[in-house]
């Protein structure tokens, strides 16, 4: 097995592992957290219904506007605030965060770090 696909089976076996400890409501979605090696996207998921409720990611051309790269830490930091910000309109204050395999380091934790700087609370 080469060593990409051994990184990925990892990343989909922590997914699995977070994924079975939390589950999004309507009153407390799941943020959930996708990053490619260009982009960043992040979506409000009501688990039960089994709906997006919310989603921003760098390929919005909204959140993309001004950005040299879309696949760095400022970019990652737009997309945490552009979520807080559609949540904030649809009346969603409270989340719970799935990092969905991916470490809780750089990208992601910028994109949460906005998220919460912006009325995001989890």
């Amino acid at each position: 097995m080469s060593s990409i696909a051994q990184k990925m089976n990892a990343r989909l076996k922590r997914k699995i592992r977070v994924r079975k400890k939390i589950q999004g409501s309507s009153e407390c979605p799941r943020l959930n957290v996708f990053k490619s090696s260009r982009h960043m996207y992040a979506q409000l998921i009501d688990d039960v219904t089994g709906s997006t409720l919310v989603s921003a990611a760098t390929v919005m051309n909204d959140v993309s506007a001004g950005l040299k790269y879309t696949g760095n830490l400022e970019a990652a930091a737009k997309v945490g605030a552009a979520i807080a910000q559609m949540a904030k309109e649809k009346g969603i204050q409270k989340v719970v965060f799935d990092r969905g395999g991916f470490l809780y380091h750089g990208r992601v934790k910028a994109l949460a770090d906005a998220a919460r700087e912006n009325g995001l609370s989890f």
